[in-house]
């Protein structure tokens, strides 16, 4: 149920050209920068048929956007908040689009089953100890933005997922710090080893590269 402070506190952001629902404080405002997730997601699907699933996908910005420029897309989306599963379910809808994105509650690749040709995400990747030097981010719900140890765990797990779950010829595309990093699956087992060191020079060096 719908509480009265929810209600309150959404209105719209626009979002690649489509007005989406937001809820800041409580789900992560949609930034430009992930447009180019979207960008390079549809450029690799082009007109065909695609499985995609966008991981962490708070309002469900990215997924909608994919799915409205690739028409022939089955687009999946997950979230462990349960306020941004919600947000993003009501977005969906309100593009017309339920028929063609799923959204599910769980962690990274948890809910939904592969092989999918395109794993798109943008997840928290700033070390926690850190908060106090980004008041600008303040507004943003903590662990959107935030996690523990160097900040790059959850990159790590769906890397490792994505091994997995990424059919032939698909690809990863994560955005970090505004930087979009694309791996095709036979790549995964280097990037993941060039994470694998907590605090790396060499991770931050991997992620600069790819800017």
């Amino acid at each position: 149920m719908t509480t009265a402070r929810h209600k309150r506190d959404v209105g719209d952001v626009t979002f690649n050209g489509l007005k989406l629902l937001t809820s800041p404080g409580v789900v992560m405002t949609p930034r430009p920068a992930s447009e180019q997730l979207v960008a390079a997601a549809c450029a690799r699907i082009g007109d065909g048929e695609a499985r995609v699933v966008d991981v962490g996908t708070g309002s469900g910005a990215i997924a909608i956007a994919i799915a409205r420029a690739c028409p022939h897309a089955e687009v999946w989306a997950t979230d462990t908040s349960l306020s941004a599963v919600r947000l993003a379910r009501g977005n969906v809808r309100r593009h017309g689009l339920a028929a063609r994105v799923v959204v599910r509650r769980g962690d990274l690749l948890a809910p939904v089953l592969g092989p999918f040709d395109v794993i798109v995400a943008n997840l928290p990747y700033m070390p926690a100890s850190s908060a106090s030097d980004h008041p600008e981010l303040k507004a943003e719900p903590f662990a959107a933005v935030f996690a523990r140890g160097d900040g790059l765990d959850a990159y790590r797990r769906l890397i490792d997922g994505a091994m997995m779950r990424l059919a032939d010829g698909g690809v990863l595309l994560l955005q970090l710090d505004g930087r979009l990093v694309s791996a095709d699956r036979s790549e995964l087992p280097a990037l993941a080893a060039a994470l694998a060191v907590p605090g790396s020079q060499l991770a931050g060096a991997l992620f600069a590269e790819a800017a």
